[in-house]
């Protein structure tokens, strides 16, 4: 007995200790432990207070920072991304203001050569196709430039030219002996003009023929300057007078037709351009700076076709490939004060578009909007923005980057 209450005397001495060193948190008084009556062994409980004293409890940091509470809220859903490296990634941002837009329908379409801007080379003799030198798709040529020679040697007719030359000495000879004859009335008058008839088309058959001719055989020259579209032809075929051979475009004025769907048939009348994007650049293009202009609009859908032709035409300022089925944009009926951002603006993920708002200079937001007409350039934005927000409109993606990264350091700097 004597033992124990030893035991619990030094027990009370050591927690008096560690109260005069004033650890906030441990309240023994209020803890009414009865030593005798409750005899508790603090041998077998292994209390250890003198670790306790030696600071080994955390009773959580008591220092000179913000609480650790405040620290948790921070910036939560700020994503920080230092100024020098959104220079470095091209990060560009702007305040977004209403403007007028335009309603859009969006269809797909063909680029096509514009008439007088193309032209075909025919064969002018029938015979055997051989090219001079390399002829292909979109090389450049000159007007009167050979495309291709066309022999006649081996042919059963013979060579045309020769039969032409001696087509055209025979006639001659004879309107030579009318034209004598007729001075002393030997000849009618109408045996004269028979005789002149035939020299004429002799003549002119045969320098047409004479003109393009070489040893090889006859030369197709090129109709106009511009560039091959498409080669119809192949080496050793054989062709008859007048059969397509090389296609010519000059590629100054194209034509754009869109197909509309009938549904949009009432809205047609409202179109005033439109915006265009190729397959093979991305690029979207816009009729307005193409000197573009409508030129017609279908009344009615094709016999095997539910859709409704809409024909522009504009300049080929850029590389735009006649034949390309592109994406098009009319541009319809005007709305006034929309928000409305660049499409290198907007991110996706799952379906759901998002923005990114620039909250200072090293810190940005990401917010989610509802979208609605797309011009292919820009795309109105219906919910998520308002008048005066600061949106990354270029390098949207890099900022995206920026969110997911552990490598980006904790924010620092007080708002």
């Amino acid at each position: 007995m004597k033992n124990l209450i030893f035991i619990g005397i030094l027990g009370l001495i050591t927690l008096g200790s560690c109260n005069s060193k004033g650890h906030e948190g441990h309240d023994h008084e209020a803890t009414t432990h009865n030593h005798e009556t409750e005899g508790h062994d603090h041998e077998t409980e292994k209390h250890d207070h003198e670790g306790e004293c030696s600071g080994e409890h955390n009773h959580g940091e008591a220092t000179d920072e913000k609480p650790q509470s405040e620290a948790a809220e921070g910036h939560g859903d700020e994503i920080i991304l230092p100024k020098a490296k959104a220079e470095a990634a091209g990060v560009k941002s702007n305040i977004i203001e209403p403007a007028p837009f335009q309603q859009v329908i969006k269809t797909s379409g063909q680029v096509l050569a514009a008439q007088g801007d193309e032209s075909v080379a025919v064969a002018t003799v029938a015979g055997v196709v051989s090219f001079r030198g390399k002829v292909t798709e979109g090389m450049a040529i000159g007007k009167g430039n050979a495309l291709v020679t066309i022999s006649s040697n081996n042919i059963a007719d013979g060579d045309p030219v020769q039969r032409a030359r001696i087509a055209y000495e025979v006639s001659k000879k004879e309107y030579e002996r009318m034209k004598a004859l007729i001075k002393n009335k030997i000849v009618s008058d109408k045996e004269f003009a028979q005789a002149e008839q035939n020299y004429e088309n002799a003549r002119i058959s045969y320098e047409a023929l004479a003109k393009n001719h070489s040893a090889g055989g006859q030369n197709i020259p090129s109709p106009i300057s511009g560039y091959v579209k498409s080669v119809l032809v192949k080496e050793g075929d054989y062709v008859t007078i007048g059969q397509p051979l090389v296609s010519v475009t000059q590629n100054r004025r194209l034509f754009l037709r869109a197909e509309v769907s009938e549904r949009y048939y009432p809205y047609l009348h409202t179109i005033t351009s439109a915006n265009f994007q190729t397959p093979y650049n991305n690029q979207v293009y816009e009729l307005q700076q193409l000197g573009g202009k409508l030129l017609s609009f279908g009344k009615a859908s094709g016999d095997n076709s539910f859709y409704v032709p809409v024909t522009f035409e504009f300049d080929n300022k850029g590389d735009i490939i006649p034949g390309a089925f592109i994406e098009v944009y009319l541009l319809s009926s005007p709305i006034e004060n929309v928000i409305s951002i660049p499409r290198t603006a907007l991110t996706e993920e799952q379906g759901i578009f998002y923005v990114y708002l620039q909250l200072d200079e090293e810190g940005y937001k990401k917010q989610e909007v509802t979208i609605g007409a797309d011009n292919g350039k820009s795309v109105q934005v219906l919910t998520g923005l308002k008048a005066g927000d600061r949106v990354v409109t270029e390098g949207a993606y890099q900022v995206r980057l920026a969110s997911a990264s552990n490598a980006i350091p904790a924010h620092s700097h007080e708002h």
